[in-house]
């Protein structure tokens, strides 16, 4: 497990600080941490403060949610894309970012597809917790998963519609990536590593979680990331899993350490 300080000794830090949801594979942080990894940058870890105690993070950062990566004093980012630049800014080398600027688009619009709002991530949290809810009895337990939908606007309507979003983004990324591979290119977007690749490979834990000897996790966690509606595993097809392991394999850093 990393050595999170918490708040109060993050902002009497110095150098480059990231604040990381502990506990899981959490998309957002591990896609962060792994731009930090490809370019060897060091930073300190910082623990998210466990809901509903935001106020602390949210009083240093103007956030509440992680990842947040703090620079010395410079304003902070949370914006997977923003975090990218700055990981860029701080070691252009390897650089993650296309030099093309057609690529360039390609590989942040995808992106945003995967982790921006309604996109693949934030649409996949619903369903998730609408099948969390379904199957809570009523009590404390269900009374706090109730209080972390209302924060990421749950409603029946709103995991219908992010089941759509869900398949229709995991049926672009297959698209590109066949592309990709008939112009002989073992990467979303160019002929080298991206941020894309590295997000991606994040975020698929949301569907289907890295094998328990990579990726421990508590079996209920696992079991809610684990995707099991028809749709999706229909999405989800088998070279968006091997493009996973390939850039785990061969990029990142395993076993998962969270």
């Amino acid at each position: 497990m990393p050595q999170y300080i918490d708040i109060e000794a993050a902002r009497r830090a110095r150098g480059l600080r990231l604040v990381l949801t502990p506990g899981g594979p959490g998309p957002w942080s591990e896609a962060a941490k792994g731009f930090c990894h490809v370019k060897r940058l060091v930073y300190t870890p910082v623990e998210q403060p466990a809901m509903p105690d935001q106020q602390p993070l949210l009083d240093w950062t103007g956030q509440s949610l992680a990842p947040v990566a703090v620079l010395e004093d410079e304003e902070a980012v949370s914006a997977l894309a923003d975090i990218l630049w700055l990981c860029e800014q701080l070691s252009p080398d390897p650089s993650l970012v296309p030099s093309s600027s057609e690529e360039r688009v390609r590989m942040f619009g995808l992106m945003r597809e995967i982790s921006g709002q309604q996109g693949f991530g934030a649409s996949r949290r619903l369903v998730m917790l609408r099948e969390n809810l379904a199957r809570q009895p009523e009590g404390p337990g269900r009374d706090w998963t109730l209080g972390f939908a209302h924060k990421f606007g749950y409603s029946e309507d709103s995991a219908g519609a992010a089941q759509d979003r869900v398949v229709e983004v995991l049926a672009l990324l297959a698209a590109q990536l066949r592309h990709q591979r008939a112009a002989g290119s073992r990467y979303l977007v160019g002929t080298s590593l991206t941020g894309l690749d590295i997000v991606w490979a994040a975020f698929a834990a949301m569907v289907a979680p890295l094998p328990e000897d990579v990726c421990p996790m508590a079996r209920g966690l696992r079991r809610m990331y684990t995707a099991s509606d028809p749709e999706t595993l229909e999405a989800l097809v088998p070279e968006l899993l091997e493009h996973r392991d390939a850039i785990y394999r061969e990029h990142l850093a395993l076993p998962l350490d969270f």
